[in-house]
């Protein structure tokens, strides 16, 4: 029965981190280039109090587990839906691949929110102000930005015909993108598990294409969270209940001195 309480316990615990991270997902329900979470239970460590095969050759063991724990949370990277703005500093990546800011310190990070704007100097940077990568500034006499989906950049001058061609943007992209660790802010940084970063132009080597004029809207699925919400409360309830059943055999047993 002690054994029960603990194992309910933990049950408990692992199943409010679970409510946690489906709060945080129906949070970022509309987060421009969020990715949902999702949680990786496991059965803890087993008391074997009889071996099988063992004695009168018993065909199987008996094992009593401790319970259950969340060991990560998982990015699903799956694609989101692309919302049109009209903004021409606005960019979509329309497959696979990562965006890139370069932070003050140097380092770069990751990122599916192309939300960017301009800077006093002209600079192409995030919502945050960090600096698109590679560094790009644009014209102070610049009437018109095109981007094309391979990421080539032309500006339009006042008073000048033909568009003037001022840079390139490239996207990242990795071998095990769910091992990226995520910082805020829609950005990512890598890690060891996520591997080294494959950086090139959009449409090479299996990148997305950009799209100008077009957001990345978050992939969360809100009938889905609400669906995981009530599976979690629901076992949230069921080891609440055996902590309680626990307690009164724990009574009963106390009791049967009197």
């Amino acid at each position: 029965m002690l054994r029960a309480l603990r194992t309910a316990a933990l049950g408990m615990s692992a199943q409010q981190t679970s409510v946690d991270n489906t709060a945080n997902n129906l949070a970022n329900a509309n987060t421009t280039g969020f990715k949902r979470a999702t949680v990786v239970f496991q059965d803890l460590l087993y008391q074997s109090v009889q071996r099988g095969g063992e004695g009168d050759q018993r065909p199987a063991a008996m094992q009593l587990g401790s319970g259950s724990a969340i060991v990560a949370t998982q990015r699903t990277f799956l694609q989101g839906s692309l919302m049109q703005t009209g903004n021409s500093l606005d960019l979509a990546v329309n497959g696979e691949g990562f965006l890139q800011a370069r932070r003050p310190d140097g380092s770069v990070v990751y990122t599916r929110d192309g939300a960017f704007t301009l800077d006093a100097d002209g600079r192409i940077v995030t919502q945050s102000g960090l600096a698109l990568e590679p560094d790009l500034e644009v014209p102070p006499e610049t009437q018109e930005i095109q981007i094309s989906s391979d990421g080539v950049v032309r500006v339009r001058l006042q008073n000048e015909p033909d568009a003037l061609e001022i840079g390139r943007i490239e996207v990242a992209q990795f071998s095990n993108p769910a091992g990226l660790r995520s910082i805020g802010a829609n950005l990512y940084e890598q890690t060891e598990a996520s591997g080294e970063p494959q950086i090139g132009p959009p449409a090479e080597g299996g990148a997305g294409l950009l799209q100008q004029g077009f957001l990345e809207t978050s992939n969360v699925d809100v009938v889905q969270e609400m669906v995981d919400l009530i599976t979690a409360q629901r076992a949230y309830e069921m080891n609440s209940k055996m902590i309680t059943t626990s307690e009164e055999m724990l009574q009963i047993a106390n009791s049967m001195k009197r």
